[in-house]
């Protein structure tokens, strides 16, 4: 019997393309566009991207001769993603929308009107892939796998799903290198062979996240203070610990700043609008090397900024992942408190995977990398991998 896929089609490159190849592998294939925002008042220009994408994703069905319709989702992103992004941003937090986006309306809004469609499964233009697990006397398990495309290996916006939704999805172009998909595209004659790749928030298209904040957050003077590479907190060596999770937390933990420990260099609108490792919109000058976000203070309203790259308070090796945030995309690989499991992880997108060190504890789990990571940011996504399998993530606290 014909099975059925719904497909995300976005109006991009590659959504078209995964509808193409879901149609020559003899599934009943249903375009389904999500209108997730039309709020007029962040926009950045007079365009209206979701139209844009929602007529190229027509265009594309058209083309294929497949079922096409347009699900307004705007109120269930609006009370998952941006409700939730304003509240990270006010209390000095860094959220992923694109991480979310996929968790909360893809693969779980999405994925149940699909289900009610009748589908049998629910199809995306991810690069990635999926494959299925025997564990012997133990139920089968999903594994998410990178996309081959190591370029555009998109796995890490997807570390935040569970096993009943990969149970239902695919992942058609994971295979693929970008190149293969335009080509596909351009033999097909589609309407986005050549369209650029979307590089606004997910599903909203050309809107910024700095304009988005700041049409929405409250602008607030507060002062630009720069720390020294000479911070005493610097400098003083680790205390010798009794216990390894003692060690652990204070190696995870971050420095304090107050505003008299270093200088005082320009004002800002706003400390929730800035976040850790951030160098452009300081607009201060006159520095030997760039100033970077080190930290900042929502409740006194203070950005922390170091000179150079190589600044410490812009390094460190550890992070903390409490267990409410711990999420195992493949629980039968979770490791118990006490235990270490050597994996390679990345703290952000198309950063490349680096080796670390899991140590489960009861109140959470600890990450060490073998290197020192740059801008490790409250509220953002740690994501690990065995090989080229992603097995679990969390969020940074």
């Amino acid at each position: 019997m014909q099975k059925t896929v719904v497909l995300g089609l976005s109006g991009g490159v590659d959504s078209s393309v995964a509808a193409a190849i879901l149609k020559e592998q003899g599934y009943n294939v249903i375009g389904l566009f999500m209108k997730n925002w039309h709020d007029d008042s962040v926009t950045i220009s007079d365009e209206c991207p979701w139209l844009d994408d929602s007529n190229d994703a027509m265009l594309v069905a058209e083309k294929l001769e497949i079922p096409f319709q347009t699900v307004d989702l705007s109120e269930e992103y609006k009370e998952r993603i941006v409700d939730y992004m304003f509240r990270e941003y006010e209390l000095g937090r860094t959220p992923n929308p694109d991480v979310l986006c996929n968790r909360e309306i893809k693969f779980d809004v999405f994925l149940k009107i699909a289900l009610s469609l009748g589908a049998d499964f629910v199809a995306t233009g991810h690069y990635c892939r999926k494959s299925v697990t025997d564990s012997g006397s133990k139920s089968i398990e999903y594994r998410l796998l990178s996309g081959l495309d190591s370029a555009k290996d998109q796995s890490y916006f997807l570390c935040q799903l569970s096993q009943e939704q990969l149970a239902k999805t695919l992942f058609p172009i994971g295979e693929l290198t970008k190149p293969e998909v335009r080509k596909i595209a351009q033999d097909l004659s589609l309407v986005t062979a050549d369209k650029k790749d979307s590089q606004g928030l997910c599903f909203i298209g050309k809107v910024r996240l700095p304009d988005f904040l700041q049409q929405k957050l409250k602008p607030k003077t507060g002062s630009i203070v720069g720390i020294s590479e000479e911070f005493e907190a610097y400098l003083t060596p680790p205390p010798i610990f009794d216990s390894k999770e003692d060690a652990l937390a204070y190696a995870a933990s971050k420095p304090v700043y107050s505003k008299t420990d270093g200088t005082v260099l320009g004002t800002h609108q706003g400390a929730h609008f800035f976040t850790k490792g951030q160098r452009k919109g300081l607009a201060i000058g006159g520095t030997k090397e760039p100033l970077f976000i080190i930290d900042t203070d929502v409740d006194e309203n203070i950005v922390y900024v170091g000179e150079g790259k190589n600044h410490p308070g812009l390094l460190r090796s550890s992070l903390f992942v409490p267990n409410h945030d711990l999420h195992w995309v493949r629980p039968g690989l979770a490791i118990s408190s006490g235990q270490e499991l050597n994996v390679l992880a990345r703290i952000r997108y198309r950063q490349p995977l680096e080796s670390a060190i899991l140590y489960q504890t009861n109140q959470g789990l600890y990450i060490t990398f073998s290197n020192p990571q740059t801008a490790i940011t409250e509220g953002q996504f740690v994501a690990w991998y065995l090989n080229d399998e992603l097995v679990g993530s969390g969020v940074i606290s």
